[in-house]
Parts: structure tokens; sequence; C-alpha cells
């Protein structure tokens, strides 16, 4: 069964719950690591530091991805609709 996908415009309300939710679970996994280990002040704070560092990383890997996987269905949508004209 072979099922064709509408190509949707992106949905910015989903693109930017999807990239908040990557940085608040890299937040989490940091804040974990922290109470885990229990590091002295110094060490706290580059965990911190890296955790923040990972959580921005992430949203912009997530919507960076979803991005391109919008586009490039837009894209494919698009010229398919152009061949069919011809």
């Amino acid at each position: 069964m072979n099922r064709r996908r509408e190509a949707r415009p992106i949905s910015y309300g989903r693109l930017a719950l999807f990239s908040l939710g990557a940085g608040t679970l890299m937040i989490l996994l940091t804040t974990l690591i922290i109470l885990a280990l229990q590091p002295e002040p110094v060490l706290g704070l580059v965990i911190a530091l890296a955790g923040l560092a990972g959580a921005v990383a992430a949203m912009g890997v997530v919507s960076t991805r979803m991005t391109r996987r919008a586009v490039q269905e837009m894209e494919t949508t698009s010229s398919r609709e152009r061949e069919g004209n011809d």
C-alpha cells in the first residue's frame, strides 16, 4: 500500500515545540548528571555550561532537520505538479 503524503507547510508551532523539547531534555539530562555526581562547584559549573551548550546544539539540530525535511517535501511536491502539467 503506497500512500502519498501530502506536503504540508511547515508548522512553526510544531517546530518550536520540538526544538524546545530537545533543549529541555538536554537540560534535564545535565541536571540528573549533576545530581548523581554531586561535583565540586567549579566542576558543576563546567558541566552546567556544557549542558547549556548541548541544549542549544540540540535545538539547532532538531530545527534544521525539520526545516530541511519540510523544504524537501515542498520541492518534491512542486516538481511532481510541474511534471503533471507538462
